[in-house]
């Protein structure tokens, strides 16, 4: 159950009148079994007790103040963790391989607040957001793949994506979402920024771009399309994806594509789909994924994914799981799965077992 924490005397202390604020503290702990097979010359397997199978582990502490005449202002902050060796999550300071392990921040830290960290101001015009967030052109991969884009299942779109450090968040951002009464339609536009100084030197705007995402669920229906165009000297990244989903009440089918270019020289792009489902059974749920990803490089390489998962739901909070997943390599592909090592145009298995609760 989430325990939510009544900070007024927390405002008090500080000489601020409250009106109706919140503090909430939150999370998820999910611990995996991992096994990876490969296959070929120079291939090896590993077993691993990891996170994150189901609903990626986290902590999370979020509030809300009631700011009157239907305006109200909000933060979120998120950490990622690693409960199975008790370590924080990685993250990355300005959408830059410079602001990720080559800064010194690589996973050995504590706590850093990598998911998710934003202030919001919200109201009838919609939420004016701050900070460290996830892009536009994330949400379609994950919204509409059976497995969230988490475990071995992950779709291939992603596992393949060229979108570099804002593939998924992206540091310093400033975004809009629009209001929630639009009658089913939904969007989102964001700007970030790499805070490089302006020198006139190539790398100058490298991590600086933007995304916007528009949407419509309403009913059994839920689509959306996304762009993003993110700047670096080496070739800016602009992605283009869409996604889709149809509740069919016996189960949901969903689908998406994504393509990514690297604007260089020598131009490079990754596309990609998935077609997928969910199916309730009793307590539980069957999760089903086709993925391919391909580049077209001298030699295109192409890797399908399979994945086949159930999720039993032993109350609200907790579940047990398994999914299992087979990659196929062709092109000079060597795609493996959980930290196995496979050979070029050869195939990888893996295996998920685990548990996640949530609070």
């Amino acid at each position: 159950m989430k325990k939510s924490l009544i900070a007024l005397a927390v405002l008090a202390t500080a000489g601020v009148a409250s009106a109706q604020s919140s503090v909430t503290l939150f999370g998820i702990v999910d611990a995996t079994l991992a096994v990876g097979n490969g296959s070929g010359a120079g291939s090896s397997d590993k077993t691993q007790l990891t996170n994150s199978g189901y609903n990626s582990s986290r902590l999370g502490f979020r509030g809300t103040e009631d700011l009157g005449g239907g305006l109200s202002a909000s933060f979120w902050l998120e950490a990622g963790v690693t409960n199975d060796d008790g370590r924080g999550a990685a993250t990355n300071t300005n959408n830059q391989a410079t602001g990720g392990a080559v800064a010194g921040i690589g996973g050995g830290q504590g706590l850093t607040f990598n998911r998710r960290s934003t202030v919001s101001l919200a109201g009838g015009f919609g939420e004016v957001r701050l900070g460290r967030d996830y892009t536009p052109q994330f949400w379609n991969l994950t919204v509409f793949d059976p497995f969230g884009t988490v475990g071995v299942g992950t779709t291939q779109t992603l596992n393949s994506s060229l979108g570099g450090p804002v593939t998924v968040r992206a540091s310093n951002s400033m975004g809009y979402f629009l209001p929630r009464n639009l009658g089913g339609f939904y969007g989102q536009v964001q700007y970030y920024l790499g805070e490089n100084n302006q020198t006139g030197a190539a790398t100058e705007d490298d991590g600086k771009g933007a995304g916007l995402r528009l949407g419509y669920a309403a009913g059994p229906v839920n689509v959306a399309l996304a762009f993003s165009s993110t700047n670096y000297a080496t070739g800016d990244i602009k992605t283009t994806n869409i996604g889709g989903q149809y509740d069919f009440g016996v189960a949901k089918v969903m689908a998406h594509y994504n393509r990514d270019r690297v604007s260089a020289a020598a131009s490079v792009t990754q596309t990609g789909y998935l077609i997928g489902g969910l199916i309730p059974v009793g307590a539980g749920e069957i999760r089903l994924a086709y993925s391919r990803s391909k580049n077209n490089a001298a030699v295109s390489a192409r890797t399908n994914k399979y994945a086949i998962g159930y999720v039993h739901n032993l109350s609200k909070r907790t579940a047990l799981y398994t999914t299992f997943a087979r990659v196929s390599n062709s092109g000079g592909a060597a795609q493996a799965l959980n930290g196995a090592v496979t050979a070029a145009n050869a195939k990888s298995t893996g295996y998920d077992f685990g548990v996640r609760h949530s609070f």
